[in-house]
Order: C-alpha cells, then structure tokens, then sequence
C-alpha cells in the first residue's frame, strides 16, 4: 500500500506543478509566458499529466480521484486500495500547488493584480450555473474515464489495472486526450475533471501566504468534486451494462 501512496503523491504532485505551473506562466504579469493563452494552458495541463503519470507508473498512475473510483466501480481497483490512492492524490496536489506558488513566489509578491491569482490553483466557471456547471464536469470526465476503460492502450496491461506503459512516449495518449477534452470542453469551467487537481490546490490556495489574494470561492468548490465523480462512477457502471470492453 505504502509504494501506491508514495507513486500517487510524488506522481500528482507533478501534474499540479507542471499544471498550475503553466497557468502561473499565462496569468502572472512578470512572466515570460504572460497572456501565451488558452492553448499554451492546455498543452501544459497535458505535458503535466504525461509526466505525473509517467512518474506514477508503478501504481497505475491514476493521478486523480475521479479515475480510482471509476475503475473500482469497473471492477479494475480493489475497493480496499480506494483510500491509499485518494490520500496520495489529493496530499500530492496540495504538494504540487505549493511548489508552485514557490516557483513563482516574485511574481506573485510582483503582480498589479493579485485578487485575480485564484484561477491559478483552481477552476471556475465562465457563466455560473451549479447544475450545468456540473454536468460539463460529468461530460468531460466521462469522456476521460471511458478512454481508460475502453482503449486499447488502456487495456493492454494485465493484473486488472491499465496499463499505459512507461516508455518514450507510453502515456502520449492520455495526454493527447486531455489536451483535447480542454479545447473541446475546457471552456465552460476550465475542466477540473479531477476532485485533488481541484480542491487540493484550493485549500492550498486558501492558506498560502499570497498578497493581497482573492476569495477561495468555496461555494463553487463542490463542483468540480462531484461531477468528475459522477461522470467517472457512470463510466465505470457503463462498462457492466453495455458489452463494451
């Protein structure tokens, strides 16, 4: 159990470093990648998950709530395994948004606009709307949890876990994936489609020592929890009732 939670942690924390690290570069003002837009944003976010979960490999690289519980609704995780994995994922996303506050501590202690630096560890949407706030978050979890269930890529392994492989470029697929759940589905709430990428550096958010800093926006926090959670669980009961895998 111990080298599950350590490969999910140190695994996390890296796609949060490299996530959150590249919408610093975007927002931050003193920056070399101020205003590099949207598109730099989601090929960070998927460079990010290329490497947590190369990192992770060895457990599986789930690197997201979201993922564990679909696959032990799928019946690819053992339940008992479900609290190791979620302890790792979301201790390794507050480590990743700490390490990245650190990276760029100067130009937030620099920027003429710090209440706006939320958005750098968490997600919001463009148009609140809780509900359909969250039925965005269901689609394009789905649409990642039934990738993983259902490629080929993903199935290749044995031992009841996907198995992406770890060599050259063995999770190119997901991360091609998550770049495109961005551009296609990002828009709407930024695409947390992970309950730790979201909350974890929230929490984060909310204690660091950042200047003059904004609101958490707790009252959108649930969000992004539940409906990569429901979309995930629904993928992984889709894989039962459909003859699909």
């Amino acid at each position: 159990m111990l080298n599950i939670f350590v490969s999910e942690l140190v695994g996390t924390a890296t796609l949060i470093l490299l996530g959150c690290g590249v919408v610093a570069n975007v927002v931050l003002t003193n920056t070399l990648g101020n205003n590099g837009g949207w598109l730099l944003i989601n090929f960070g976010w998927g460079i990010g998950v290329f490497a947590g979960a190369s990192v992770a490999s060895t457990s599986g690289a789930h690197l997201n709530p979201a993922v564990t519980l679909g696959l032990a609704v799928a019946g690819k995780t053992e339940w008992s395994q479900v609290p190791v994995y979620f302890a790792g994922e979301f201790l390794g996303a507050f480590v990743g948004a700490v390490l990245t506050w650190l990276a760029y501590k100067k130009q937030f202690d620099t920027d003429p606009e710090p209440g706006g630096t939320r958005g750098i560890f968490c997600t919001g949407p463009t148009v609140p709307s809780p509900l359909w706030n969250t039925v965005t978050e269901v689609i394009g979890t789905f649409v990642l949890m039934i990738w993983i269930l259902l490629s080929p890529a993903a199935k290749a392994g044995d031992g009841g876990v996907p198995e992406f492989g770890n060599s050259a470029l063995g999770y190119a697929g997901v991360m091609f994936l998550v770049i495109g759940i961005g551009n296609s589905l990002g828009g709407p709430t930024g695409y947390a489609i992970n309950p730790a990428r979201d909350l974890a550096p929230r929490i984060a958010y909310a204690v660091l020592p950042i200047r003059d800093k904004g609101s958490a926006e707790w009252g959108y926090s649930w969000v992004p929890v539940v409906g990569p959670l429901i979309g995930a669980t629904l993928a992984g009961l889709l894989v039962h009732v459909l003859p699909l895998s």
